[in-house]
């Protein structure tokens, strides 16, 4: 039996029984520890300096604070914070938007419960499968080639090869894998991953593969420049 603390979590929705449903969902799951809910981006900014919570499920369209904001604002409180987007949304900026602002991953209100335990499991765990698996839901659900992609970091920013790794960490390969698939060592991949990363201003593998997906820049997307 693990020995493993519950992971402190924050429920931020502006409707209540959107958060009496996610309480519900979670509790229903030792690995999950409901500390509070906040109803705004202000209340989640301050009960982020009162509770201390290790997981923050923040709702994007809220006011006056939408979740945007208050996740900006929450990452530049504590950094350590992993912030968790809910969205219904069909806007892939926002996402993409939420995960620049240093948000660690997101979830679709409209999934199953048990797609909703799986990809928190996953995100704190830092599952890339599950990264690949979002990508591929984004891709589906949301991509939209009439969509403007010219603000913020974009593929060409990337070398070939790096838009080539990029790929497939969108289609969920670890690093062992990519170097095994490319013919060059891990360590190589590593640096390569380092510099993407630097050079996008993104944090991880989950936001990685959310930009990969906003640009098409993924295996199944073809669309590699």
């Amino acid at each position: 039996m693990s020995t493993q603390q519950p992971y402190r979590i924050l429920i931020t929705d502006d409707h209540p029984l959107a958060r009496k449903a996610i309480r519900s969902m979670l509790e229903s799951d030792p690995r999950f520890y409901i500390i509070g809910e906040a109803s705004s981006g202000e209340e989640a900014l301050l009960l982020c300096e009162e509770l201390h919570p290790e997981v923050v499920l923040m709702d994007i369209h809220m006011s006056p604070m939408n979740g945007l904001e208050a996740t900006r604002r929450i990452k530049q409180l504590n950094s350590a914070i992993r912030i968790v987007m809910l969205t219904v949304s069909d806007d892939v900026a926002d996402l993409f938007t939420a995960l620049q602002f240093g948000a660690q991953g997101y979830l679709l209100k409209n999934m199953d419960p048990d797609e909703w335990l799986t990809y928190l499991h996953a995100l704190l765990d830092d599952n890339s499968e599950i990264a690949r698996q979002m990508a591929d839901k984004l891709f589906q659900r949301f991509r939209s080639p009439s969509r403007s992609q010219t603000e913020g970091p974009h593929p060409n920013m990337l070398t070939a090869r790096e838009q080539e790794i990029t790929a497939y960490v969108a289609d969920g390969c670890n690093n062992r894998q990519i170097a095994e698939q490319l013919l060059i060592s891990e360590h190589t991949v590593k640096n390569h991953m380092r510099n993407i990363l630097e050079k996008l201003q993104l944090e991880n593998r989950v936001q990685l593969t959310a930009f990969a997906v906003k640009f098409g820049l993924t295996r199944k997307g073809q669309n590699l420049i």
